[in-house]
Parts: structure tokens; sequence; C-alpha cells
């Protein structure tokens, strides 16, 4: 879903959609796909791909530069007077729910199967989401995400 790209949108449509940060390549996705299954949705009349969220074990996002960073910042952090490492967690690597598909409960769902398929071996599972990307800070509250740590997000395009 390259065109959900933050790169690829305009300010109107990453305000209004919202937008993915992080390109992978399949070697990564392999890569992190192989210990830790990311989860996908489709269509069931069409079988086309309409969404995915990806998961990331952290001795795995620690060789992801772009993840690597989230890393090094949750060993920094407390979370409940614990020191937010302590606690056995997966990452949240990315979520996407394609054009046409959004409002639909499609997150949802895809959050729903996460929890089914990793709640017994993990307590949290953690996101960095943009500051700018309002819809999917949004669609995180509302299922119970909490905001442990903000920052300010550089500019579309980087540095």
């Amino acid at each position: 879903m390259k065109s959900n790209l933050r790169k690829n949108l305009s300010l109107d449509q990453q305000t209004s959609d919202g937008f993915l940060s992080i390109e992978y390549s399949y070697d990564v996705l392999r890569k992190m796909n192989q210990p830790a299954p990311s989860v996908i949705a489709t269509d069931t009349t069409s079988n086309k791909l309409v969404g995915y969220a990806l998961a990331s074990l952290p001795e795995i996002a620690v060789e992801l530069p772009d993840i690597a960073k989230l890393i090094l910042l949750i060993n920094t952090l407390d979370y409940k007077g614990k020191p937010l490492r302590d606690n056995t967690y997966y990452i949240l690597g990315q979520i996407c729910v394609a054009d046409g598909y959004r409002g639909q409960m499609v997150f949802d769902g895809m959050l729903q199967k996460h929890r089914e398929l990793y709640s017994d071996r993990y307590e949290m599972m953690i996101t960095c989401i943009s500051n700018k990307n309002v819809r999917s800070l949004r669609a995180h509250a509302r299922v119970g995400f909490e905001t442990i740590y903000t920052f300010n997000d550089l500019p579309a395009g980087g540095m």
C-alpha cells in the first residue's frame, strides 16, 4: 500500500486519511514476519488485500533503523512506576487500512486478532505514531491505546 506512504500524499490527504511513515522492503517484512506473523485483512468477496498490521519483536526491531530508535526510547521510559523494558512486549510496526475500507472496523478487527495471537506471550503491544497523524492517534485511542510518551514529529520528508 505504497500509495498510503506520507511522501505520496498531499497534506490534506495526510490529515483526513492518515499516512504510513516507513516503507519496508520485502526482505525486512519477511524477517519481521518469521518470528511474529503480521495480521492481514482481505475482502472476502474479492480476495483483495484491504489492511495489514505489522508485528516486530524487539530482537528483530533493533536491526531495523527506523524501529531501533523506538527500542532505544522504550529502554528509557517508565510505565506505571516500572521500566517499560521490564515488560514483555512487541512492536506494532505499522497498521494500514485501504481507502474504501476505512471506518468499517477493519482496524479494530486486526488489532483484536493481534490480541488473540499475542496476549498470552506479551503484556504489551507498543507502537509509535506521528503526532501529525491525527486519524491514527484517534483510532488507537478509541481501541484502548494509552499515550506514554509524546515527541514532535519531523515535517513530511524528514530532515
